[in-house]
């Protein structure tokens, strides 16, 4: 008897719809904007010219919001790029409409379950123009947990996709003096993966951890001088507390002939 088919979900490839990420990335800039201050990337950490080669983002996981960071930075600073994110299966038959925006399924916590990772992400490595995001820890981390966790998978990437380059990510999401938090992003100085090779296959989830480490804790010093300046910023959602307060606030400086500020901190922004 022939061999039965793969699921089409094996392969994330041809699922992916640009008209779809292109529709969604709309939706998610005005349910950022709604909520979040600020998508902000640090001026030393913007991305580069990686030249014609597959791409591994790997981030920390500090929150829900990261999964929103993938397609804002993916659609504003890597055009020409698809982009493909690794999920838990539970998690992504709850938003079943992701696959058809590079995401994918993956059973986690079991042998079957990382081989048939390791194997997707060769497939979707096999093309210089496509990028694989993950959040390398593989579960929920805090910004400071040190070492940072680098889930089992990640130290196999480098045989899936030897011409890959791996580009740490950090993120993070203050509150600095307004009601709404900022998005901050950085990426760190890129690794290829022959580099990765050359390692025992032991010694590469310290060598990932510390890249990412060192990427975070260069971020974190940004984050704590709270200075626009230090960005460039992607995306930017309204200011000040809203309601009746504010409507108050705007009469009260027309009346006045006074230009209206609702910002609590009204430092010029950069960006």
């Amino acid at each position: 008897m022939p061999a039965a088919p793969k699921p089409e979900g094996d392969n994330p490839v041809p699922l992916f719809d640009p008209r779809r990420m292109a529709f969604f990335h709309f939706m998610f800039r005005r349910f950022f904007a709604k909520h979040m201050r600020a998508a902000r990337v640090a001026r030393w950490g913007m991305p580069r010219d990686y030249g014609s080669r597959p791409l591994v983002v790997f981030a920390n996981h500090p929150g829900w919001w990261d999964g929103v960071a993938f397609m804002l930075l993916s659609q504003r600073l890597f055009r020409g790029r698809t982009m493909f994110i690794p999920m838990d299966a539970q998690a992504l038959s709850r938003y079943a409409f992701m696959k058809r925006l590079g995401v994918f399924g993956i059973e986690t916590g079991t042998a079957r379950g990382a081989v048939a990772f390791l194997r997707t992400a060769k497939t979707v490595l096999a093309a210089p123009d496509r990028m694989l995001w993950m959040n390398a820890p593989g579960r929920f981390s805090d910004v400071r947990e040190r070492p940072v966790p680098i889930a089992p998978g990640m130290t196999r990437l480098p045989e899936m996709a030897p011409d890959a380059l791996f580009i740490p990510l950090a993120l993070d999401y203050p509150f600095w003096t307004e009601r709404k938090a900022e998005m901050l992003c950085a990426f760190g100085e890129p690794i290829e993966a022959s580099a990765l090779l050359a390692l025992p296959r032991d010694d590469r989830a310290p060598a990932l951890s510390a890249a990412l480490a060192e990427t975070m804790d260069r971020l974190a010093l940004d984050a704590i001088a709270r200075d626009p300046a230090r960005f460039e910023t992607l995306l930017r959602g309204p200011e000040g507390m809203g309601g009746v307060w504010q409507l108050w606030r705007r009469l009260r400086s027309t009346l006045r002939g006074e230009r209206f500020d609702p910002r609590h901190d009204p430092r010029q922004e950069a960006g």
